[in-house]
């Protein structure tokens, strides 16, 4: 085997995305819309790096509107942020990121 392989059978589904409903005329397009793994809110450190590093400092909030992400507000710190993503997770069923 290769380096990169992947374990299991080569005819193996990707995991990374759902499957889209082949009957539906509109299926590729609602695909391309949809969030990166489905996450529709995120956080990121004003001043870049790991979204763990120096819980203290601002976050930038995001949110996925159709197209890509688009800022929304401020954080004052990793834990408020995270409670923004978890405010949206628990009315929709997703999964929380960041």
């Amino acid at each position: 085997m290769g380096k990169h392989a992947r374990p299991g059978p080569p005819n193996q589904p990707s995991r990374a995305v759902p499957r889209v409903d082949g009957g539906d005329p509109l299926a590729a397009y609602d695909k391309r819309r949809r969030a990166p793994m489905d996450v529709q809110r995120r956080h990121r450190p004003v001043h870049g790096g790991g979204g763990h590093v120096r819980p203290g400092e601002g976050r930038v909030l995001e949110e996925w509107d159709g197209f890509s992400y688009r800022p929304v507000g401020t954080a004052a710190n990793l834990l408020e942020a995270r409670r923004w993503v978890e405010e949206a997770a628990g009315s929709d069923g997703a999964a929380p990121a960041g």
